[in-house]
């Protein structure tokens, strides 16, 4: 079979993202990148107006000691690191894309790898030029517009961020329109279905953000609520499918996707029940259309009720269904920020590490309810099904343990109350006053306890300090030099190392190109085959395990790590 198909649209790809990169380079664009980076085109203005008064002083000195004006190096800015990525990302992706467009034109395809692995590319350069547009151009316009609506008065609060018009969830978006309204063109088929693999890499890729120290407190909050939820929606689901008379296969294979990790539970447990093609089509279509409702509500629902990262990585990854749509709600929550995908991807992690659990349990079950049940060979599904993905992660957490990718102490929070805080990085007098005026705001004492220690000190004394005060920065109505001076105080107490910074990168990348994939395999024809009985159980189930987590999540989980 050919995979391969004839079209120019890769080479046209490759010349739009080489003309974006040109345009950025030249400085062409420079007044409309000004108006979607605002935030950063600021801190350029100011970057530039410190080196030029450096400049002339230094110039001054040299002139009076008859010295030649001294060569200054001007700092990179957000901005101008902001148009250097565009850059780059246009040249070389676009140069790419245009080269192997040239060569699938000039080429005559023939069954094989080659040929299958090239057949990938037009579709995997449709889904990056769609993350460009909705990162670089849609992200930030929306931004603007939120902020600008709610500094107008129009309304008292920022619609882009309550509605998480983030790259995320916009990303997603375009996915589903896409497929559902013009469809999946021919040429990029091969490539959309790669969208899976750029996700799991992501996971893998996220084992080098973690601590051990965060993994051993999360880790075992993880298993207590994992346990509990993941065990009692599988004994739901089976005792609802009993009682409604469901076959025992259908009803097998739907426990373990609404009590596990989604589809990759599906399919795990299938063979073991014995679930036919459309069972396994059913239960998939059920979580697909629980589990896109819940990215869009979770988040919602989270700003409403002012959670943090560890309260709402804590919920997402408990209370959603399929592990794809658990990264997209932590991201779509946080979309430039880590730390609630850290602890989503932690529980989620967990969560997916009862399947062999779970699949034993089926085992046993359908063996005892299904009287034509046919025995089947455990070791074999297990080894067969276990997700190799979460055997990347342990890998990439254990050489980040040993300081692989970061300097010794860096997770450890080696800047917390050291001397190694400059006097240049503690509060300002201004930013001690904002901070004071913000104090009856606070929502708990463990609020008002953190913020008044970093007021004292003038920087974040401790691990739980830092923790709450990324929850207290969220808060809505917070003044900007408040919030700024939270911002600048995390700064100064944790240093990342290069590395880890580009980690951070490569991970937005490829969550967001692996969440625009997923929104083009969402059909309404896949979630309308959730109808009848598995929709009513799946609803129930997922309702109940929705809202029993977020109950636990608000009572017991705090707001550290």
């Amino acid at each position: 079979m050919i995979y391969t198909k004839k079209s120019p649209a890769l080479v046209i790809i490759g010349i739009i993202m080489m003309l974006w990169g040109w345009l950025n380079a030249s400085g062409t664009i420079d007044g409309l990148q000004s108006t979607l980076q605002k935030s950063a085109f600021s801190d350029h203005t100011k970057v530039n107006e410190k080196f030029q008064a450096e400049l002339r002083v230094a110039t001054e000195i040299a002139q009076s000691e008859g010295k030649p004006a001294p060569e200054m190096k001007k700092p990179e800015s957000k901005f101008d690191h902001a148009k250097a990525q565009q850059t780059k990302f246009g040249y070389f992706f676009g140069g790419a894309f245009v080269l192997i467009g040239l060569f699938i034109l000039s080429w005559k395809p023939k069954a094989g790898n080659l040929d299958y692995y090239i057949s990938t590319v037009p579709g995997m350069a449709l889904i990056l030029l769609i993350s460009f547009v909705v990162r670089w151009g849609l992200d930030p316009m929306f931004a603007n517009w939120g902020k600008a609506v709610k500094a107008a008065g129009i309304l008292s609060w920022d619609f882009a961020k309550i509605f998480n018009l983030n790259y995320v969830v916009m990303g997603i978006l375009a996915g589903i329109i896409i497929v559902n309204v013009f469809k999946i063109p021919g040429w990029a088929a091969n490539g959309v279905r790669t969208a899976r693999l750029f996700l799991k890499t992501g996971v893998i890729l996220l084992g080098t953000l973690y601590s051990a120290a965060e993994l051993a407190q999360l880790g075992l909050l993880s298993v207590v609520m994992i346990g509990i939820f993941v065990l009692g929606s599988v004994w739901l689901t089976l005792l609802m499918g009993r009682r409604m008379k469901c076959p025992n296969t259908m009803t097998g294979v739907l426990s373990a996707g609404l009590g596990v990790c989604g589809v990759s539970a599906t399919v795990a447990a299938s063979p073991v029940v014995q679930a036919k093609a459309g069972e396994i089509a059913y239960t998939i279509g059920t979580i697909l259309l629980w589990g896109v409702g819940c990215m869009f509500i979770f988040p919602t629902v989270g700003h409403i009720l002012g959670m943090g990262p560890v309260q709402f990585g804590a919920w997402a990854g408990t209370g959603i269904l399929n592990s794809a749509q658990v990264a997209g709600a932590a991201l779509a929550f946080d979309p430039h920020g880590i730390d609630t995908l850290k602890v989503a991807e932690i529980f989620n992690i967990t969560r997916v590490l009862f399947l062999p659990i779970i699949v034993l349990w089926l085992a046993a079950w359908f063996v005892k309810h299904e009287e034509s049940a046919v025995k089947v060979n455990l070791g074999e599904v297990l080894v067969a099904k276990f997700p190799l993905f979460v055997l990347g992660f342990i890998a990439m957490f254990a050489l980040s343990s040993t300081g692989a990718f970061a300097p010794p102490g860096h997770y450890a929070g080696k800047y917390f109350s050291s001397s190694e805080v400059k006097e240049a990085n503690l509060l300002k007098p201004k930013e001690v006053r904002a901070l004071e005026a913000e104090l009856p705001k606070m929502r708990n004492a463990a609020e008002t306890k953190a913020l008044q220690d970093l007021i004292a000190n003038r920087k974040i004394m401790t691990r739980e300090e830092s923790q709450t005060l990324k929850s207290v920065a969220k808060m809505e109505g917070l003044d900007a030099v408040a919030a700024g001076a939270m911002a600048n105080a995390q700064k100064a107490a944790t240093h990342d190392s290069k590395i880890i910074k580009n980690f951070r990168d490569w991970l937005a990348w490829l969550f967001s190109f692996g969440l625009i994939g997923l929104g083009m395999q969402i059909t309404v024809a896949s979630i309308k085959q959730a109808g009848g009985k598995p929709l009513i159980i799946g609803s129930v189930v997922g309702t109940l395990k929705a809202v029993g987590s977020l109950v636990v999540v608000l009572m017991f989980v705090k707001e550290f790590v």
